[in-house]
């Protein structure tokens, strides 16, 4: 097998330094804490420890050539045109990558002499939060990069920044301390840039999510310093849109760490980051980790999209919008008027199947356009992406026609319709005129100018792909000019081009007049070459042609980009405008194919659910052909009579509590992100706060058991909500002992009601609980219907006022599949301590009647019995196809049956 260059210098390597691995030291030494891919030739090769990492993580053979201080190199490699496959998979792994290229052409290194090096630098830093190709990112999810600072005196503790450098958008906020592991949960950060002192002080409150751990990057204090950060944002948003000043001290601090990380990654190539926006956490639906793991708003606590909210109402056409829409559904907003403005474009779509149709089978010809921009701001673009946004603007214009025509458009579509309508129309036509049909990858790779578009380029493709023909033409009239038939145009790697004759015409050609045309090259045996001005020169041109066309396309592709690039403000508001207008038009075809309604938003203390049903579930059964059970809710208070209502919801295991408690949280995150909710009817004042704490979990790796977890999430609750916020609690209690548990419970509710005031919702097994609808007044009993049927309980999923008397948890053991001995020592244990229960005695008098049971014993289970021939019967029927006469003649049918059974 051929050896790299460096495999062939390694076996010469001795305790001295080659100056190849000088320089790889020099570069390495100070890219600390980097995988260094370090290019020779056609290859990315790791050398030392980075190589056993990569070997191990990639999979890849580990070789050792050569030795340095007596030690072997170790030594892997991957081919540049797979780099970034490989790359992909060493960043999912959590590493992070240097890339260093070799910026000199190895013709000038020799010239230098001939132990003289390439020059090499580092060009681009690779870390999961500065992702822009589309081989490393999810295109329908956002990758931010994150930035946390902190300040010790001011109005706010910290000040967080994001942005996704694939597409420019940037935000900046300033947190409390307690708001921190909110809005991180929120955005979800590929990585954090975290200076030490601020990682210090949420450890030392008890506020540093372990989860954070993994995506933190350490970054010195001075890099995260308000006062440096100054000349930074200056530069990195030059012009009036943006003034820096106006932002805290911990806003700067956070926004300079992250520009300046973005800067030195990219090395010297600033991504077109937009103004920053700010984003006061209050301006949006405060959601706390817990809670969004537990109603899986996003992603499911297995982690995948599938069997999430987001994923149930996804119905957008474009990755850009598809990234909104998780956005949004990550950050309802929190102004009734906004919510509004949002369902009014909503509602028009809706009642317009004709436009919603159009618009979405127009808005699937618009490419991503913000990540295509941001490529090619970075210099990794390539002809593909203007093709992108050629089509993108394109589809802008035609959408923005057909909107125009539309009467009485709400505010949003209106403002949507004029800033599609201003796209550069201009860039559409000449990137259409110029841009092939079918374009490469790279534009290094030609071939992508259309034909006919430049005609240098088309004169030096012609002699490049029809040399044939431009040597037959010359052939046919050099014959014709000397009156030799036999005259040819040859070609080898000694002579190049020549004119060939027989020997008998060889002298013809050496006098006049051909003489002054024809020059003598060889005399052979049997013919004499020559060659001619024009063929020296077509001959120079043809050897041209192949690296004078791809000269000229790389010329007319920097125009082109320099084109986009001088319009990058426009195009990002345009991406913005088109994410938009999918993310409304796929929120307004969920709404009317599936019979959501539009939701009263108003600053009142209201929640009115009437037919409530959970998005997720309700596809789920539907996929099953059943239907979905639809409940009401009613959480209604007012500040007069001290805040909103509590619902005490009990009833069995597997009766529908946690559906009915969740379905209602998901419809109020519907709801203030601008869509129309899964019910009959709904009128919510605005939620400020959104807690759930359904189900249980430990953390075991960081000590803390179910019930610990329990508390901890309850804790926030009730330090942290107020009375606009909604509360969803499920089995507070339950982890301990019943006497502890009850006393939490009961005093947790007490608390919501008299302190809190909030709208809540509250499942509990304490039935005792319930007695607190008797002295609380805005708290009312609701329980999760059941029916018992020869022994067996059947859930009926519906929520009815009243109280449950039993959990009926046997019953639901037996479902799960419990054996048949175990079942029934569970109800001869059960009926003891029910009549027990009734008395007085005390918990030492129970123990010793539970002593005095007989021993449990194994009892094979019974013999299965023959299923009911009545049952069997039934099975077969399909009530929705049978005429009434039909009908008639099955239910006598049954009865026959029935009647033949209890005579045998």
């Amino acid at each position: 097998m051929d050896q790299t260059p460096f495999e062939a210098e390694a076996g010469a390597v001795t305790a001295t330094l080659t100056p190849m691995m000088a320089q790889y030291f020099e570069i390495k030494s100070v890219n600390p804490g980097y995988l260094l891919f370090y290019r020779m030739g056609d290859f990315y090769e790791l050398f030392f420890e980075d190589a056993e990492i990569a070997s191990a993580a990639l999979g890849i053979v580990l070789t050792k050539r050569g030795k340095h201080l007596g030690e072997d190199i170790g030594m892997c490699g991957v081919p540049i045109h797979a780099a970034n496959d490989y790359l992909n998979k060493l960043i999912k792994l959590g590493h992070r990558v240097a890339i260093c290229e070799q910026v000199e052409d190895p013709a000038e290194a020799k010239k230098r002499g001939s132990k003289s090096v390439v020059k090499r630098e580092v060009v681009r830093l690779v870390t999961p939060g500065t992702l822009t190709e589309d081989d490393h990112l999810d295109a329908r999810s956002a990758n931010y990069l994150a930035a946390l600072a902190m300040v010790r005196h001011g109005d706010a503790d910290f000040a967080l920044a994001w942005a996704d450098i694939s597409t420019g958008e940037t935000f900046v906020s300033d947190l409390s301390a307690e708001q921190v592991q909110d809005e991180l949960a929120r955005i979800a950060p590929a990585e954090l840039l975290l200076p030490d002192a601020a990682r210090q002080a949420l450890v030392d409150r008890h506020l540093f999510a372990p989860a954070w751990a993994s995506i933190a990057t350490p970054i010195p204090a001075e890099a995260a310093s308000s006062e440096t950060a100054m000349p930074l944002l200056r530069a990195a948003f030059p012009g009036d849109r943006f003034d820096p000043s106006a932002l805290s001290r911990a806003g700067r601090a956070a926004l300079g760490a992250l520009v300046g990380y973005v800067g030195e990654s990219q090395k010297g190539r600033m991504a077109p980051l937009r103004p920053p926006q700010s984003n006061p956490a209050e301006t949006v639906m405060s959601i706390d980790a817990a809670t969004r793991a537990s109603l899986e708003i996003l992603l499911t606590q297995r982690g995948q999209t599938r069997g999430s909210l987001r994923q149930s109402i996804d119905l957008t056409v474009t990755a850009p919008g598809a990234r909104l829409l998780a956005t949004r559904l990550a950050a309802p907003l929190r102004q009734a008027a906004a919510v509004n403005e949002r369902l009014d474009a909503v509602s028009r779509l809706v009642d317009d199947t004709l436009l919603r149709g159009r618009l979405r089978q127009e808005l699937k010809s618009a490419p991503d356009l913000a990540r295509a921009l941001s490529r090619l701001a970075l210099e990794r673009g390539g002809p593909r992406d203007l093709a992108c946004i050629g089509k993108a603007v394109a589809a802008a214009l035609t959408i923005s026609a057909h909107l125009s025509r539309q009467p009485d458009l709400p505010p949003v579509l209106e403002r949507l319709t004029a800033t599609l309508g201003a796209a550069p129309q201009d860039l559409a036509s000449e990137f259409a005129s110029a841009l092939d049909d079918d374009l490469p990858l790279l534009a290094r790779d030609g071939g992508f100018l259309r034909a006919g578009y430049d005609g240098t380029l088309d004169e030096e493709r012609a002699l490049g792909r029809e040399t044939r023909a431009v040597v037959a033409a010359l052939q046919a009239r050099l014959m014709d000019e000397t009156d030799v038939r036999s005259l040819k145009i040859k070609h080898n790697g000694v002579l190049g081009f020549f004119v060939e004759v027989p020997a008998t015409h060889g002298q013809k050609l050496l006098e006049a007049p051909h003489r002054e045309t024809f020059i003598h090259r060889q005399t052979l045996a049997n013919a004499m070459r020559f060659t001619t001005t024009e063929l020296a020169e077509l001959e120079g041109r043809i050897a041209r042609a192949q690296d004078a066309a791809l000269e000229i396309e790389l010329a007319v592709f920097a125009r082109l980009r320099a084109q986009a690039l001088a319009r990058t403000a426009a195009l990002q508001g345009l991406a913005d405008a088109l994410a938009e207008l999918d993310v409304t038009a796929a929120l307004a075809e969920v709404s009317a194919t599936r019979g959501y309604c539009r939701p009263t938003i108003d600053d009142s203390l209201h929640f009115a659910i009437s037919g409530g049903r959970h998005p997720v579930v309700e596809l789920m059964v539907k996929a099953e052909g059943h239907s979905f059970v639809a409940n009401d809710a009613d959480l209604s208070g007012s500040e007069d009579i001290g805040g909103g209502s509590l619902w005490l919801v009990t009833g069995p295991n597997m009766g529908g509590k946690s559906t009915f408690l969740r379905q209602n949280a998901l419809i109020a995150i519907l709801a203030q992100m601008g869509c129309y909710v899964p019910a009959d009817s709904a009128h919510i004042g605005v939620v400020d706060r959104l807690f759930s704490r359904v189900g249980a979990s430990d953390d075991i790796a960081h000590g803390r058991s179910t019930f610990m977890v329990e508390m901890v999430e309850t804790a926030a609750i009730l330090n942290r909500a107020t009375r606009r916020s909604l509360v969803v609690l499920d089995e507070i209690g339950r982890g301990t002992a019943t006497f502890d548990g009850l006393s939490i419970a009961w005093a947790a509710v007490e608390a919501l009601h008299e302190t809190t005031g909030c709208r809540a919702l509250f499942a509990t097994h304490f039935h005792e609980l319930t007695s607190l609808a008797k002295t609380l007044s805005r708290v009312a009993n609701v329980t999760m219907k059941v029916r018992e049927w020869e022994g067996e309980v059947v859930f009926l999923h519906e929520v009815g006022p009243g109280a449950a008397d039993r959990s009926y948890g046997i019953q639901v053991a037996r479902l799960a599949g419990l054996p048949e001995p175990v079942i029934s020592r569970a109800k001869q244990v059960l009926d003891v301590l029910e009549q027990r229960s009734a008395g007085t005695a005390s918990s030492s008098q129970k123990a010793s009647v539970l002593d005095d049971l007989p021993l449990f014993a194994h009892q094979p289970a019974p013999a299965r019995k023959e299923k009911d021939a009545v049952y069997e019967a039934l099975d077969t029927l399909r009530p929705d196809e049978l005429t009434p006469r039909q009908a008639i003649d099955a239910l006598y049918q049954l009865k026959k049956i029935r009647d033949d059974a209890r005579r045998n």
